[in-house]
């Protein structure tokens, strides 16, 4: 068992007042047979009323707004959740008998959410591209991970070519991207051969930065696998979500477990930061904090009246 403390904060600087800020947060780390939240603490800037509610995937999500004109926004979220080592799914039932029970669960709540995938242009390619890693003689386990290992040691780690808009069809073709853009095509990969698989947010907890994504949000991947049940597979990584993984939301894409989204009243010029710091029972320094890194994204657009939202979802990708 391992306790982890996080501290995440979000800052929008705008260039000018801004009213009416309504937000919608994910930040509440889920508490499960893998991880436990010991202590959740957020701090808002104006200290809004928020109003939690239960998602219908399961996850908690937090809504607050203030009308009055404010130059700056921060929303700091501070938690300590301990993780248990995760359990090993073992094959013991005929790989035949577990495409069946797949091919049965797939048409079935709450499987059928996790099936669906946006059209795109390249799915016959996909298609063959998937039948030449693949072998339906072996487990559902067996090709996921295969799946996974191909899209690590095919696809390049690279942050800036993609954003929340990219598609399918453009990863395919950039071969490149950060680990949203890798869970997105896991996701489609494993529909396509008729696994359940639901999307991942929340962190990587460092250890010896021998893994992408450690300090920062991070993406993965859940397959439903017969006999176990879901089952945690990280692509930026190549490997399976471990007790170093701390899970935020669950759902079908990105944009059902976004942290933090919202709107605003004012010009669109503003500055947003986004830090996290995750300590694994060593404090840091005071020197070893101010090397975190902070992801930052600024928009100059100041005759334009919009909101921030497009510009938080971009970030919050860029930097994983």
């Amino acid at each position: 068992m391992s306790d982890f403390k996080i501290k995440h904060i979000t800052r929008y600087t705008y260039s000018s007042t801004v009213i009416d800020c309504t937000n919608q947060i994910m930040l509440y780390p889920k508490t499960d047979l893998q991880q436990t939240v010991k202590h959740v603490e957020l701090k808002i800037s104006n200290n809004p009323i928020i109003e939690e509610f239960t998602d219908y995937f399961g996850n908690t999500v937090g809504v607050f707004s203030f009308i009055t004109p404010h130059n700056q926004l921060m929303i700091e979220l501070e938690a300590i959740v301990s993780t248990n080592p995760v359990e090993i799914p073992v094959d013991t039932m005929p790989p035949e008998q577990q495409w069946k029970e797949l091919s049965e669960a797939k048409h079935n709540l709450p499987y059928l959410d996790f099936m669906y995938h946006e059209s795109f242009n390249s799915d016959n390619e996909l298609c063959e591209l998937i039948e030449s890693i693949i072998n339906k003689n072996n487990s559902p386990l067996d090709n996921a991970n295969k799946l996974s290992e191909y899209i690590f040691t095919h696809f390049e780690y690279k942050k800036g070519v993609t954003s929340v808009e990219t598609k399918i069809d453009e990863i395919l073709k950039l071969k490149a991207g950060v680990c949203q853009d890798f869970a997105h095509l896991l996701l489609i990969m494993l529909h396509i051969i008729g696994i359940p698989a639901r999307y991942v947010s929340g962190y990587i907890c460092p250890k010896n930065h021998e893994l992408r994504g450690e300090g920062a949000t991070h993406a993965w991947v859940e397959a439903y696998i017969p006999n176990y049940g879901w089952l945690g597979l990280d692509p930026t990584n190549n490997c399976i979500a471990s007790d170093r993984h701390i899970k935020l939301a669950i759902g079908r894409n990105f944009n059902d477990c976004t942290p933090v989204k919202g709107t605003y009243k004012g010009s669109s010029e503003h500055t947003l930061e986004v830090s996290v710091i995750i300590e694994n029972g060593h404090l840091k320094t005071k020197e070893e904090i101010e090397a975190t890194p902070i992801f930052g994204y600024t928009t100059k657009n100041p005759a334009i009246n919009n909101n921030s939202y497009r510009q938080y979802l971009e970030i919050q990708q860029q930097q994983q």
